[in-house]
């Protein structure tokens, strides 16, 4: 019983350790947290600031399998629809193998998973793809996927302050922007210790807008 309840321990451990790594690393515009009720399951939203799905804002689940690290590749499904070669169009898996095609707990770790989450988005040239349809159609056809990527891009827009589909307390939700509410925390984030007027690295958000911009442009 004392050797289970110590490798339970171990694995948490693990995972903490992993989750810490990924802010030591350059994730842009990536934001995840493991759930509240199961640190195996993470949930996770990627913004896109450029490229043909610049603007989009997609949401996806980090799956851990049960002996992680120790175990198959974790899987990413993405629950926003979105229409690229490398993401199934029914079930929004993202498909691993070209890049992870077996995990090595002394070599992989999910911040490389999250890099090639934010690296699709500006490459469409998969060896297997997922997606057939879409992978045609970039080679083909390149109006018509710009025309397909507009829309879940779009889309993706239209969703973002949609209800919780979960209780789970670490569920990212966003709120519309409520000078109220946000103006004084943002400055409080400005006066903070380290945060000089000539800092650079941080972003906001424009009120009304999905696009960001620099602390310099906001003076």
């Amino acid at each position: 019983m004392k050797e289970v309840e110590y490798s339970i321990f171990h694995q948490e451990n693990i995972i903490i350790a992993e989750y810490r790594m990924l802010q030591t690393e350059n994730l842009p515009g990536i934001y995840v947290i493991p759930s509240y009720e199961n640190s195996f399951l993470w949930y996770g939203v990627i913004f896109i600031r450029s490229g043909i799905y610049g603007g989009g804002i997609f949401r996806f689940k980090l799956i851990l399998p049960d002996k992680f690290p120790d175990d198959v590749v974790p899987s990413v499904v993405f629950t926003s629809q979105i229409y690229h070669p490398a993401i199934d169009a029914n079930t929004g898996a993202l498909e691993l193998n070209e890049v992870f095609p077996h995990w090595d707990r002394k070599q992989n770790h999910i911040w490389q998973i999250l890099k090639y989450v934010n690296w699709i988005f500006f490459n469409f040239n998969m060896k297997v793809p997922a997606n057939n349809e879409a992978a045609t159609l970039y080679k083909t056809n390149s109006k018509m996927f710009l025309d397909k990527v507009k829309e879940c891009v779009a889309h993706s827009i239209e969703r973002v302050y949609d209800e919780p589909p979960t209780e789970d307390k670490h569920y990212i939700t966003f709120k519309p922007y409520d000078p109220n509410v946000h103006d004084p925390a943002k400055n409080l984030m400005m006066k903070a210790p380290g945060c000089s007027e000539s800092s650079i690295g941080i972003s906001w958000v424009t009120p009304g807008s999905y696009q960001s911009f620099s602390k310099e442009e906001a003076t």
